[in-house]
């Protein structure tokens, strides 16, 4: 078969029309394909250590195999956390930057898609290429991820509510004047200890939430044709028949993003996509279909 090369304008002209045929279907695919009874047709593994491990010795040589493509992809996201990070620091948020910082761990699934995309395509034997993460677009499911991903992002703004409430609570209302005056405020003061003691459970509580609901549904949404409550649902059932499998992946998603942050945030363009490729890996292992066979592409 003849293959021609499209230069980059031609390339996006054709995906947004592409986009614009495929977004009237996947809008109907929020709630009305797939169902809470469709959850029970996908039989849910019990998963073990070893398993993590094989995810992720499996999601690095994903990486491996493109990492000049995903890393060139995962730039924007130390680009977005330097430019919040700009953006508390002019506006007077210094006490927000940990909590946005925290934060992506609640984003990290959304951040993901293109990744898991990327292993898809690989895992079936096609190319793969930088391009090949925006074909999300073309998934059926494509409104029920859309939607899930906006269902995240408010998660988010509420955290940051909460978390400049506990401030105030702590702290008090007003705005430190440095950076530096902040961390000695709260390494040294019982109001500090109180905001770290507070803060911490009440992040655990939200990134809990955010794990359990997206450990599995974003790469269900993307590899079968199935609702947003199907995909949530199997990814609740996941975590409540693998409870320590599942807290063990968010600890080493936990690490990893720290680790990221620890190099200026340069470390994720690295971390991201390993963990991205190795929740498809983990995906794979936990949910077994019962129903029919995966998308195919």
């Amino acid at each position: 078969m003849t293959q021609t090369i499209r230069n980059p304008a031609q390339w996006a002209v054709e995906t947004s029309v592409e986009v614009s045929h495929h977004l009237g279907d996947a809008i109907s695919t929020v709630g009305g394909r797939g169902s809470l009874d469709e959850a029970r047709h996908y039989r849910i593994r019990t998963l073990t250590q070893d398993d993590l491990r094989d995810a992720l010795r499996m999601g690095y040589a994903d990486f491996r195999a493109c990492r000049t493509d995903v890393a060139a992809l995962c730039v924007l996201w130390p680009v977005l956390g330097f430019v919040m990070a700009w953006f508390a620091f002019g506006n007077g948020l210094i006490p927000l930057i940990f909590p946005m910082m925290a934060g992506f761990a609640l984003l990290g699934p959304v951040a993901a898609v293109g990744v898991y995309e990327m292993s898809r395509r690989r895992e079936a034997g096609a190319r793969v290429g930088w391009a090949t993460a925006f074909g999300v677009i073309r998934a059926p499911s494509f409104g029920a991820i859309l939607a899930l991903g906006l269902a995240l992002l408010g998660l988010f703004f509420v955290w940051l509510v909460a978390a400049r409430t506990i401030h105030a609570l702590t702290m008090g209302p007003e705005t430190p004047d440095s950076a530096l005056v902040f961390a000695q405020q709260v390494l040294t003061t019982p109001g500090g200890w109180a905001m770290i003691v507070l803060g911490c459970g009440v992040g655990f509580v939200f990134a809990a939430l955010a794990l359990a609901v997206s450990v599995v549904s974003f790469p269900m949404l993307l590899d079968r044709s199935v609702g947003l409550p199907t995909a949530v649902v199997t990814s609740l059932r996941v975590t409540q028949r693998n409870p320590r499998v599942v807290a063990t992946w968010g600890l080493i998603v936990a690490v990893g993003l720290a680790l990221g942050f620890a190099t200026l945030m340069i470390g994720l363009i690295a971390v991201l996509p390993v963990l991205g490729h190795a929740t498809w890996r983990l995906y794979r292992r936990a949910v077994v279909d019962e129903a029919g066979p995966t998308l195919k592409g």
